[in-house]
């Protein structure tokens, strides 16, 4: 589905706007990936403008970490979407974003990558 991102048909004090023109295609976005936590990887390719493609990750059960201490990268399975402080609605649908707090074998790890964007789960380990 499309969103449109253009100016808003209201103004700060709740009465409307006249418009002076109609909505432009270069206005449209798309609804969030809302990455998950799920068994078999799902990713979608998407065109974006100029087009170019862009790879949303849908849904992951693994998350590549960054071990600051051993200077060393893993890959470990995703146990658990302990925090979201993004938003308290993310945390509750266990939504995965940059930010999020995974619980993987190892410890907490916090996501750096953009799911939505790259198509990938990088994570850094927290020292605990």
């Amino acid at each position: 589905m499309v969103v449109w991102q253009g100016r808003s048909d209201r103004k700060p004090s709740g009465g409307k706007l006249k418009p002076f023109r109609g909505k432009r295609k270069y206005e449209m976005g798309c609804e969030p990936a809302l990455t998950t936590q799920g068994e078999t990887p799902f990713r979608k390719i998407i065109r974006v403008r100029g087009g170019s493609r862009k790879v949303r990750l849908i849904k992951d059960s693994y998350v590549n970490v960054a071990d600051p201490q051993s200077k060393r990268v893993v890959r470990l399975k995703i146990l658990d979407v302990v925090a979201n402080n993004a938003s308290l609605d993310l945390h509750r649908k266990r939504i995965i974003t940059r930010g999020a707090i995974v619980r993987t074998e190892k410890g907490n790890v916090r996501i750096t990558s953009r799911p939505g964007q790259d198509g990938v789960l990088n994570g850094v380990l927290i020292a605990s």
